[in-house]
């Protein structure tokens, strides 16, 4: 019993030893695994239409370059159109302040009459918390520099990545067929055209999703008539790309903003109405096109994917968390060894 015990603790090790190595080299390589990460997502994405203009005769550095530079273009304009949001919302921040008291004001003395602890104990607090903040202002600064200098690492590499994996992606695959065929080259060139076609689905869904999202946003913002409208629409849009956590914050933000900058209580319940009704049709509508039918990961294993990916990358990793999942599945699927983790991961309950 010994002997046939033997195997399944030693793969279990190797498997164990695996995913430490990888999220060891996540955490501390993550600068320069991210943006290669994100790059492979998109080139996946301008695949088919790098072949089109293939076929139609185009050179091969053409063919890849004119995708490359449209997404450049596509990703200029919505990083235009969220700071022109930003600076819009910004323009009004003395005004918000001012509202922002007045709010303050009413829940000081609400938590006064609840829990009896007085304005002047709750103002020492707030001091108290103010003083902390301006003690770690330094290190805040320093975080906000790296953040900048990454964004625009992220800005200069994912290009120039995304077009190389392009250009040698006859040569990448070869090397992956040889380094992992195992005797079935098959096998290997299943699993990785089954990934190719789960990351165009995640990206393509998301990119569809995601504007979907936005659309109805506006649209029930500006029925109910509340302030920065598109501005929070876009807000909740793009945290949607976070599965789960993101619309719980992006409830959060839009209903604190909705609270400052409007006049009644209503309005507040109405953008959470809206959020609400969207995120529903995003769950049942939208999900689907995402990974389609597929290849399903079930909440729990996404749940703990995008915490362990936002703990390891930040938000980077929560975002990327999904896509790697969905191609684990499918490694997972066809290995024999690895059925197990698939099961697992999958929806499927009997």
């Amino acid at each position: 019993m010994a002997k046939n015990d033997h195997p399944f603790y030693q793969k279990l090790a190797y498997v164990l030893l695996s995913i430490g190595l990888i999220a060891a080299a996540l955490y501390f390589g993550k600068e320069l695994i991210l943006p290669i990460l994100f790059s492979v997502l998109l080139a996946t994405l301008l695949l088919p239409v790098t072949r089109y203009l293939r076929r139609k005769k185009f050179p091969d550095v053409l063919s890849i370059l004119l995708p490359v530079f449209l997404s450049i273009v596509i990703g200029a304009g919505v990083i235009f159109f969220l700071s022109s949001q930003v600076i819009g919302f910004s323009d009004d921040l003395p005004a918000l302040k001012e509202r922002l008291a007045e709010v303050g004001d009413s829940l000081q003395t609400w938590v006064n009459s609840w829990s009896n602890i007085s304005i002047y104990k709750q103002n020492e607090y707030i001091g108290e918390g103010i003083d902390n903040l301006k003690e770690k202002a330094p290190q805040i600064a320093g975080s906000t520099l790296g953040s900048i200098t990454g964004i625009l690492q992220y800005v200069l590499l994912i290009p120039l990545y995304t077009f190389l994996i392009l250009y040698y992606r006859s040569v990448i695959k070869k090397f992956l067929v040889k380094s992992f065929s195992n005797g079935s080259e098959k096998g290997v060139n299943d699993i990785l055209s089954d990934s190719v076609n789960i990351s165009q689905k995640y990206i393509g869904g998301l990119l569809i999703v995601t504007t979907l999202v936005f659309t109805l946003n506006t649209i029930g913002f500006l029925i109910i008539g509340v302030k920065y409208a598109i501005f929070m629409a876009l807000l909740a849009a793009l945290l949607n790309l976070i599965p789960y956590i993101g619309m719980l914050t992006a409830n959060i933000l839009c209903m604190v903003i909705t609270l400052i900058s409007a006049d009644s209580l209503s309005s507040v319940l109405w953008v959470g109405v809206v959020l609400a009704i969207v995120q529903v049709l995003e769950n049942n509508f939208g999900m689907p096109l995402i990974v389609g039918n597929k290849v399903k990961i079930n909440a729990l294993a996404t749940i703990i994917g995008v915490v362990i990916g936002g703990t390891l990358c930040g938000v980077p990793g929560m975002f990327l968390a999904i896509p790697i999942l969905a191609v684990i599945k499918v490694v997972c699927d066809e290995v024999e060894g690895l059925k197990p983790w698939g099961i697992l991961l999958g929806d499927k309950r009997e």
